[in-house]
């Protein structure tokens, strides 16, 4: 799936927020080795590198287009490489954090995916997940009622993506089997202030709308954007508009 930094950094001061709240559960650690999931660019690495000098950080992504913009941000303790979050999931290695910042929301099956990040943790390793609750944010539904409809749901040959983030009391069962300890869930808005329309749409667009586009044929996705942004107009008739995007956080401590 080809990314575009550009469009994706647009809005990277609100997709900071969330990364810093995230990284504010994490106790400090002495020595050891981390992962972050889903790094993206990097450029919000360094700070979780800042914060865990003495930790050797392995971020990863399965996106070259993301990775070439890493490597400006490698330092003794950060490094890089291309992976998929299934193939760091089905290794042997062990880690003393296991981080990712909305990025799990890619992976499909969570129900085998989060048992197997788990238990890929040290004892006393901690396990910090933040990911958007894409089934419970109005873009989303909309997209997924734009792709469901006639002529795009046959140009998509009846494709839309079923986001596989869980609820709450699944995941706090999933932790609870994991043995994790201190284990906290929460479900936390990040408002956000658009001034017009084409905010809202050039903020999905550089995330979630993505495979939509990637499926469709060129004199296809003009078609398919106009509708999703008459969708848009329409339920956020009001403007400034308010969008209250909801993201879920994870975090516990393996004992």
């Amino acid at each position: 799936m080809p990314w575009n930094p550009e469009v994706y950094n647009k809005f990277k001061d609100i997709r900071f927020k969330p990364f810093v709240d995230l990284m504010e559960f994490i106790k400090p650690i002495k020595s050891g080795n981390a992962i972050d999931l889903g790094c993206g660019t990097g450029e919000q690495s360094i700070f979780l590198a800042e914060k865990l000098k003495k930790v050797n950080i392995l971020g990863v992504d399965s996106s070259e287009e993301m990775l070439e913009k890493s490597k400006a941000f490698e330092s003794s303790n950060l490094h890089f490489e291309k992976a998929s979050i299934e193939e760091i999931a089905g290794s042997n290695k062990k880690w003393d954090l296991v981080f990712s910042n909305a990025a799990l929301q890619w992976s499909d099956n969570h129900d085998v995916l989060f048992p197997k990040l788990i238990h890929s943790l040290n004892s006393g390793g901690q396990f910090a997940v933040q990911m958007p609750v894409q089934n419970q944010n109005k873009l989303n539904k909309l997209l997924y009622e734009t792709a469901d409809q006639e002529p795009f749901k046959s140009y998509l040959k009846g494709w839309n993506r079923d986001s596989p983030v869980l609820n709450m009391d699944q995941y706090a069962q999933i932790m609870f089997d994991g043995n994790l300890e201190g284990i906290q869930i929460m479900t936390k808005v990040y408002p956000i202030i658009a001034q017009d329309h084409d905010a809202l749409y050039d903020f999905i667009s550089g995330s979630a709308l993505i495979p939509y586009m990637e499926l469709l044929q060129e004199d296809q996705k003009q078609f398919f954007a106009n509708e999703f942004k008459e969708k848009i107009a329409a339920n956020f008739a009001k403007l400034p508009a308010i969008y209250a995007f909801k993201r879920i956080f994870l975090y516990g401590v393996k004992a």
